[in-house]
C-alpha cells in the first residue's frame, strides 16, 4: 500500500487522492500531488511530542542515556542547545558538555 503524505495545513495523516490533487478530509485542504512529490525528499525529524525539529532548535532530553562504550550518562532534563538534523537511525547531532553526541529524536523534547 503506498504511502500518502500528510496534510501540509493541519499535519492529519487523513488524506485521499483525487485527480492530479490530494484532499485532507479533517480540513478539506487540497493541494496537487506534483509538489508533494517534491517535498517528500526532505525528511521530517518529531520529537516525543510529536513537534517538527529543525536545525538550530533547543531541545531537553526525556530520559537517562547511558552512552555506549562510556561511563557516561546523559541525565533527564540536560538541555541542549543548536541542534543539527542528520540522517541515519539517530536523527539528532548535538555538542553537549561531555561531548559530540547523536541521538535519536524519541528521547527528545523541543523547548
Amino acid at each position: 500500500m503506498s504511502q500518502l503524505p500528510a496534510c501540509p495545513v493541519c499535519g492529519m495523516e487523513n488524506t485521499y487522492p483525487d485527480d492530479a490533487n490530494y484532499v485532507c478530509a479533517d480540513c478539506g485542504h487540497e493541494w496537487p500531488m506534483q509538489a508533494a512529490a517534491e517535498e517528500s525528499d526532505e525528511r521530517i525529524v518529531k520529537d516525543s511530542n510529536g513537534n517538527v525539529l529543525a536545525d538550530g532548535d533547543a531541545v531537553v532530553l526525556i530520559k537517562d542515556l547511558k552512552v555506549k562504550g562510556s561511563s557516561i550518562t546523559l541525565k533527564q532534563g540536560s538541555k541542549v542547545k543548536s541542534i543539527r538534523l542528520v540522517g541515519g537511525d539517530h536523527e539528532v547531532d548535538c555538542k553537549m558538555d561531555a561531548g559530540n553526541f547523536m541521538l535519536k529524536a524519541c528521547y527528545l523534547k523541543k523547548v
